[in-house]
C-alpha cells in the first residue's frame, strides 16, 4: 500500500536517486531514463483521455494500459535478482497478448493503410500520435537499459558476494511497449473515424513534383516505340 505523506525529501540533492530495491543510482542511469519515459507517456495519454473526446470503448483501453505503465514502471526500477523478499511487479506475456488483441480488434475497424499520415485530424487522433512516439522513445530507452545491464539477474562478481554486479532488466518491458505504440497508432486512427478520416502525407506537401524517373530498360523502350511511330522525313524540294 502506498502512504506519501511528504512530496520532497531532499534526498536525491546529491543527483541520486532510489530504485526499488533501495539501492541508489545516478540520475542519468539508463534504467532511471527508460521509466522516466514510460511515466511521460503515461501522462500523454493522461491528456488524451481528459481532452480527447474519445469514444467510451478506446477510453476503456488507455485506462487499463494507463495502470500497466505504472506496473511497466515498477518492472524497471526493480533490478532482476534471483529471490526477493518482496517479489516486485513483473510485466506478463499475458499483457502484451493483449495488446496484440486489442490491435487486431481495433484494426479491423479501419481500411487498408495506402500512405503514410500526419499526426492531427482530431484532438484525440493528436494527442494519442504524441503519445505513441513519446512510447517509442520509452521503448528505445528500455533497450539502451537492456543493453547496459543485460537481462540476468544479479550474482556475485568475481566469487565475491560484496560486490554484486546490477541485476538486469526484464525484456518484457520493452516488448510492451513495443505493442503498445503500435496499438496508439491505430487508435490514433480510430478517432478520426467519422471526423474526416486520416490526414495523409503528401509527399514534398503537396508542392508540384518532379517527372516520375523511369528505369534505363523502360527509357530505351519509350525511345525505340517512338523512333517506330516517328513520320519519314519530307525530302527538300526547294
Amino acid at each position: 500500500m502506498v502512504n506519501l505523506t511528504r512530496i520532497y525529501t531532499r534526498t536525491g540533492d546529491d543527483g541520486t536517486t532510489a530504485l526499488g530495491d533501495f539501492t541508489r543510482t545516478p540520475k542519468t542511469d539508463s534504467r532511471l531514463a527508460a521509466y522516466a519515459d514510460a511515466n511521460e507517456a503515461n501522462a500523454a495519454l493522461g491528456i488524451a483521455v481528459a481532452c480527447g473526446d474519445l469514444s467510451e470503448d478506446v477510453v476503456a483501453v488507455l485506462t487499463r494500459v494507463q495502470n500497466d505503465l505504472f506496473d511497466v514502471g515498477a518492472d524497471l526500477c526493480n533490478p532482476l535478482a534471483e529471490s526477493y523478499e518482496y517479489p516486485p511487479l513483473r510485466v506478463q506475456a499475458e499483457w502484451i497478448a493483449e495488446l496484440e488483441s486489442d490491435c487486431d480488434a481495433f484494426n479491423a475497424r479501419l481500411d487498408k493503410l495506402r500512405s503514410f499520415i500526419l499526426p492531427g485530424g482530431s484532438p484525440g487522433s493528436a494527442y494519442l500520435h504524441l503519445a505513441c512516439t513519446i512510447t517509442r522513445r520509452a521503448e528505445r530507452s528500455t533497450w539502451a537499459a537492456v543493453e547496459e545491464y543485460g537481462t540476468e539477474p544479479a550474482a556475485p562478481r568475481h566469487g565475491d558476494a560484496a560486490q554484486r554486479r546490477p541485476g538486469g532488466v526484464n525484456p518484457l518491458t520493452a516488448h510492451y511497449l513495443n505493442r503498445l505504440s503500435d496499438l496508439l497508432f491505430i487508435l490514433a486512427r480510430v478517432a478520426n473515424l467519422g471526423r474526416g478520416g486520416d490526414v495523409l502525407w503528401q509527399p514534398g506537401g503537396g508542392r508540384e513534383q518532379a517527372p516520375r524517373r523511369r528505369s534505363r530498360r523502360v527509357a530505351a523502350a519509350d525511345a525505340e516505340a517512338g523512333s517506330k511511330e516517328a513520320p519519314a522525313p519530307v525530302a527538300d524540294e526547294s
